[in-house]
């Protein structure tokens, strides 16, 4: 009995260290302290992440951060707390990640940077998520989808130097899904999407660099991209030119161009019926072991 006693608050230790382990519960800020080059200090100053887990025993290990659209100067949130509800049902553990934007005077690298720190984040921390460092995927849809393609075109393998033990780690997605995406800053963009990334007179060298179409790498990410016809706000052109690059880069992807649709379509129209794109979207990833 006094062994038991001794080994008792040990015990007790180990379950109270395991809970605290866990993915957090609540909306957290991927920098402590001020982010870098934050204007202020209000919720639109602060980027964070806001968890969605799976039920219990039904967590596949891989994780999706999930990036809304609106054109750089919102967050749509049927594009970030939607598709997380839907993706946790299928044991995709999600973080939905609140970017600076346009419309708080931010421009690139803000976002840029946001992005970048919430993959370093989530894979420094994964194994203590209970959550496999080697399948985080990003997810985003119009502006978001851009932010997305912008990491898979400029991730980082991390500086081995860094104080900071959080930016030692890769930038690098294993996975992007990209949603009616705008891709190009060039001929074929969203204006409102180029004005509040770049600002009104963004340099040609500037333009270049985010036409993401022109910047992809041989060891980006696989991708699933879809979009449709009849978007009218972001044309069809920016996820053809997109899929071009990787193929020319020989990335795997998969590229659904559906006929009908208007742009934000999220999940479904408005019947409130799952879109197709849904069900080609768990196919992919059941492929890549994202989903049982």
């Amino acid at each position: 009995m006094p062994r038991m006693r001794a080994i008792l608050p040990s015990l007790l230790a180990l379950v109270i260290t395991a809970a605290a382990a866990k993915l957090p519960s609540r909306e957290f800020p991927i920098w402590e302290g001020p982010a870098p080059g934050a204007r202020g200090n209000t919720p639109r100053d602060i980027p964070t992440l806001t968890p969605y887990a799976p039920g219990p025993g039904k967590a596949s290990g891989a994780l999706m951060i999930v990036c809304p659209g609106g054109g750089y100067g919102g967050l749509a949130q049927h594009e970030g707390r939607g598709y997380a509800e839907w993706l946790i049902q299928h044991g995709v553990t999600c973080l939905v990640l609140k970017y600076r934007l346009g419309s708080a005077g931010y421009r690139h690298p803000i976002m840029w940077q946001d992005i970048s720190r919430a993959v370093r984040l989530a894979r420094a921390h994964a194994k203590e998520w209970g959550l496999d460092p080697e399948r985080i995927g990003v997810m985003g849809s119009s502006a978001g989808g851009h932010l997305v393609s912008t990491l898979v075109a400029h991730f980082d393998k991390g500086d081995p130097t860094a104080k900071d033990p959080i930016k030692r780690v890769s930038s690098r997605p294993d996975l992007a899904v990209l949603c009616y995406p705008v891709i190009s800053m060039g001929r074929h963009t969203h204006q409102g999407s180029r004005r509040n990334l770049l600002g009104d007179k963004p340099t040609p060298e500037l333009v270049k660099m985010l036409s993401n179409e022109l910047q992809v790498q041989p060891d980006s990410p696989p991708c699933f991209i879809w979009h449709t016809w009849e978007d009218r706000a972001v044309k069809v052109e920016n996820s053809l030119l997109f899929a071009s690059a990787l193929r020319r880069q020989g990335v795997k992807l998969a590229l659904h161009i559906y006929e009908r649709g208007r742009h934000g379509i999220g999940l479904g129209g408005r019947d409130g019926k799952l879109h197709p794109w849904t069900n080609d979207l768990l196919f992919w990833l059941r492929q890549r072991k994202f989903v049982p």
